[in-house]
């Protein structure tokens, strides 16, 4: 990836011309199957049976856990979460009351060691949470699971309602990782989404997360919001480079007011054209590149010697519900309304209000609406779609071995599909590996589509956001 620091390597990296020709709408794989593909046949004893037969010839995967706080004081227009938006801690301390019914129950099924490696709370706001809440979900947590002592424990935190003593408190429970949201320091735009945030006490939390020996600080970003203009973006930039984060992140924002509530309070004619849009992006690429931030993937950028940029290098990168991650042998198992876990070759989500699941955790069941068992045909192509997403190219002969097959007869169809991007120069396709070239990085989801089974079958509700 180190071509992406040079001029000519940005310029191979964002070639607007070619994005424009295949910039679609498509998924952005944090899992496969995509969430959208999942049904309502497999529910709470599918889920349990997959918590039940973990361990292989006597050794279980390590775990990664996840905690949805659905929770936020205030609502960001832009925002396409699952959230509850209150001030009353009455709602939370309640929530947190089920969690702990969930935590027990998925750890009395759960098979094999109880180790874990990996845990994360999203949101919602999860620092909406008390302190005394925040210590109570831990000591739960740790109840049931044990957190290894060189474990990624990483929380998402919104600076506008975090002060130092909470950082620290954070340090104390164990967490040595943060994301922070920020979307854009211009105080235009930042009215327009409400969200307003300044500068001064999104730098407080990152000094105080350094202070307390948290290993890595990542920063969020998102352009297309409405009044964003390059100038704009550029002065954000610089203070955001500025705050010299471990990681960050440039999500492109997703206008869909028909499925998202909050954004009808977006004026469609306030936001960025197209044009600004790629304009923007191949800003904040470039000045990321000039800044010594590599290239990880989609949206992601990270330093040399940070993590994410070290597991890349060693071809050890997975992408999962929370993004890009670094342990991709754990099970994920998941708290909490609408979460999603990974056990075995399955997805489980859990229901999505309040009310479904207090209800189904009063009744002793696990609160499981929907999810997937995958078959060898999903495990392949899921293979296939993360070794893009991550690595930019397949070894052919090792998924050969791995999975029994001839690549280029199973996948005749798809070769051919990709044939035009080929021809273009985004990729090429050799006996023995597919490489996504540096024109093909940015459109890397739209190269994993292709591989994509169920996209063959378009279903009801199935609506994706574009590529670019």
């Amino acid at each position: 990836m180190s071509a992406v620091q040079h001029e000519s390597g940005i310029a191979a990296i964002f070639d607007e011309r070619i994005i424009r020709r295949f910039d679609v709408s498509g998924p952005r794989y944090t899992s496969y199957p995509t969430a959208d593909r999942f049904t309502n046949d497999f529910g709470p004893d599918s889920y349990k049976k997959w918590l039940g037969s973990r361990t292989v010839a006597g050794v279980s995967k390590p775990l990664s856990l996840y905690f949805h706080i659905p929770f936020c004081n205030t609502i960001c227009y832009y925002c396409a979460c699952n959230k509850i938006i209150t001030k009353d801690h009455g709602r939370s301390a309640k929530y947190l009351k089920y969690l702990g019914k969930e935590l027990a129950l998925q750890a009395s099924l759960l098979e094999g060691e109880h180790d874990v490696v990996q845990l994360h709370w999203g949101g919602g706001t999860p620092t909406f949470l008390s302190h005394e809440e925040m210590r109570l979900l831990m000591d739960m947590t740790r109840e049931h699971f044990r957190l290894l002592p060189d474990g990624e424990y990483s929380i998402e935190v919104d600076p506008r309602k975090v002060d130092e003593a909470t950082v620290q408190l954070l340090g104390e429970l164990g967490f040595n990782r943060m994301s922070l949201g920020v979307q854009d320091f211009d105080p235009v735009v930042q009215k327009a989404v409400n969200r307003i945030q300044s500068l001064e006490e999104t730098r407080l939390v990152i000094e105080a997360a350094r202070c307390n020996q948290f290993k890595s600080v990542s920063v969020d970003l998102i352009y297309g919001l409405p009044f964003q203009s390059v100038e704009s973006f550029n002065r954000t930039l610089d203070e955001v480079i500025g705050l010299d984060p471990d990681r960050l992140s440039i999500y492109n924002y997703a206008h869909l007011p028909h499925l998202v509530k909050p954004q009808r309070r977006i004026n469609e004619a306030d936001l960025p054209s197209p044009d600004a849009k790629l304009e923007i992006l191949q800003l904040a690429i470039r000045r990321l590149a000039e800044a010594g931030y590599v290239f990880i993937g989609m949206d992601h950028f990270a330093k040399p010697d940070d993590e994410l940029t070290v597991a890349q290098n060693q071809g050890r990168l997975h992408r999962n519900f929370q993004g890009y991650s670094t342990h991709a042998e754990a099970d994920l198992l998941a708290f909490g309304i609408s979460a999603i876990s990974k056990c075995g070759p399955s997805y489980g989500q859990n229901v999505k209000t309040l009310d479904e699941y207090y209800d189904l955790l009063d009744q002793g069941v696990l609160p499981v609406m929907r999810g997937i068992e995958l078959n060898a045909d999903d495990l392949l192509r899921r293979s296939i779609i993360q070794q893009l997403m991550c690595h930019f190219e397949l070894d052919i002969a090792a998924i050969e071995l791995a999975h029994q097959i001839d690549f280029k007869s199973y996948f005749a169809e798809e070769l051919a599909a990709l044939g035009e991007m080929e021809a273009a120069g985004l990729l090429s396709i050799g006996e023995r590996q597919l490489r996504v070239h540096l024109s093909g990085r940015m459109l890397v989801r739209v190269i994993a589509m292709a591989f994509d089974r169920y996209l063959r079958r378009p279903q009801e509700g199935a609506r994706y956001s574009k590529v670019i």
